[in-house]
């Protein structure tokens, strides 16, 4: 079967791509479901087209709060349009005639290529007002299971309402069990981020990156030009998303993508537990202690926005009972942290002078915290696989210091955790002050890599790992050299445009 080529204009998303390609050219000519989701502006519109038209399938997007009536229609305009019909044959037609007739025009347009594609963009519109739209798809792909002559092809379902998303495969639903793909498409990167917007100095890419993650929606929305050092980001920011007047502003931006989930109520204890969670609560007691609730009482709201995408909630793995929650939306955590906290500066339009203010708010809260985000990120994809060891797992952990009556924060560990004990393969500290790492990083480093196999962990063999925004010092640079077991990671590796200035021996 001719290969499905990834447009030219479709940046990075190559495993998307390949994944959903495959999808479509499976040998099975009876009709496949796919599930496609992920938050609004990450462009799954955008790659969907993109699939759409290279397999000259029928591409429809549903529009938020339409009738059921203009909807069908919507629909049956789009059918007419691929086929080369007047609208009026099939304008009446009920939701489940339009289906199949939307699937079979695909496959007969496909030209004998492959099975037809009909991709049904922002399902969640359609079904707040026809809840039986996954039924009827169920009862489409059971029927060309069994009978002979049903229409086949593929179609895809597509959504930023994540709560909705998740359920159309969960429990009893009609398409648990029958969607053959699930493919959830994430924000890029910082790398992919930097190429997007044409940055090509790193420290403004990350700080870009920090405040809006990497949504590639948002660089249309900018109406100045992306920064192109740290400096500029001092004008860029007050000018976009400090801005009421601008669409990039990051209190609509945020209201905006609070309300899309039909499913979250936008009630005010879901607001000020998304607010405490940016403020540091990670764990429902602290959430309840900021919010004077019993944790129990905050147990279905945290699942709801966690269900929605608002919120990620995690555990540390070597404290399975330590829950971990934060926000999961950059701009989210920056319009709580920075725009509401300079609310009355930003509203009289005095934007430059709230961004100065919160400068180190931004350092200590968003920076820092999204620069150890993205030094986890690059180990998990971007460095080399040897440095990882056998670990199957980079993330952030907690380790205690009973001598001491301390608890430290690792920021970034690899390890492989089997019956409790864990085979620690990286311990590292990842820092976006403006100082120059030292040897006394490295030697904490050292007290925690011994701290972790006083509690029984291996973690003899760890590499130590050190992430910096504004490098190191010479003799921390020929120390590292000298020992073999150190990796030294400046903010130009990070971002993809550089490499390591020191990597373990051996690696």
């Amino acid at each position: 079967m001719t290969p499905i080529h990834k447009p030219a204009r479709v940046l990075a998303r190559d495993a998307e791509w390949a994944a959903l390609t495959q999808f479509v050219q499976h040998r099975d000519p009876r009709l496949r479901l796919g599930v496609v989701s992920g938050r609004r502006r990450v462009g799954k519109s955008f790659l969907l087209r993109a699939l759409a038209e290279a397999t000259g399938g029928l591409y429809v997007a549903a529009v938020a709060e339409e009738g059921v009536v203009a909807a069908r229609r919507r629909l049956a305009a789009a059918i007419a349009r691929h086929a080369g019909i007047g609208p009026e044959l099939v304008s009446d037609a009920s939701w489940e005639s339009l289906l199949s007739a939307a699937i079979e025009l695909s496959s007969r347009r496909s030209g004998g290529a492959g099975p037809g594609v009909l991709v049904i963009d922002e399902l969640p519109y359609w079904m707040a007002h026809s809840p039986e739209l996954p039924g009827l798809l169920q009862l489409l792909h059971d029927r060309s299971q069994t009978e002979e002559g049903a229409p086949g092809g593929r179609v895809i379902v597509c959504g930023s309402a994540m709560s909705v998303m998740n359920g159309l495969l969960s429990g009893t639903k009609a398409l648990r069990g029958r969607a053959a793909i699930d493919l959830r498409l994430h924000p890029f990167d910082l790398t992919t981020t930097a190429r997007h917007w044409g940055i090509g100095d790193p420290a403004a890419a990350l700080r870009v990156h920090a405040i809006l993650g990497g949504a590639p929606g948002y660089r249309n929305l900018a109406n100045v030009d992306p920064p192109q050092s740290a400096a500029e980001v001092d004008v860029w920011a007050p000018a976009t998303v400090l801005d009421p007047r601008q669409a990039l502003f990051s209190g609509s931006e945020a209201e905006y993508l609070l309300r899309e989930d039909p499913k979250f109520t936008g009630s005010a204890l879901h607001y000020a537990i998304i607010n405490a969670v940016a403020n540091g609560a990670t764990s429902p007691s602290k959430i309840g202690g900021l919010l004077e609730q019993q944790r129990t009482s905050l147990t279905r709201p945290l699942e709801a926005l966690t269900s929605a995408g608002y919120l990620r909630y995690d555990t540390d793995p070597l404290w399975e009972r330590r829950p971990v929650i934060t926000v999961a939306d950059p701009i989210i955590r920056f319009h709580n942290l920075i725009t509401v906290a300079q609310h009355d500066l930003v509203e009289i339009g005095q934007s430059a002078e709230a961004w100065r203010r919160s400068r180190p708010t931004f350092v200590a809260r968003v920076l820092g915290p999204h620069f150890e985000s993205c030094a986890r990120a690059w180990l998990r994809a971007r460095a080399d696989p040897a440095l990882r060891g056998h670990a199957g797992l980079v993330t952030s952990t907690v380790v205690n210091d009973r001598k001491g009556q301390a608890k430290h924060e690792i920021d970034v560990v690899a390890l492989d955790k089997r019956a409790g004990r864990a085979e620690i393969a990286l311990v590292g500290e990842a820092k976006a002050t403006l100082l120059r790492r030292s040897v006394a990083d490295l030697d904490r480093l050292d007290r925690l890599k011994a701290l972790l196999a006083e509690q029984g962990h291996d973690a003899g063999k760890a590499v130590l790992a050190l992430f910096s925004m504004e490098g190191f010092q010479p003799d921390l640079v020929d120390l590292a050299r000298r020992r073999g077991d150190v990796l030294l990671v400046d903010l130009a590796a990070v971002a993809g445009c550089g490499e390591p200035a020191v990597v373990p021996g051996g690696v």
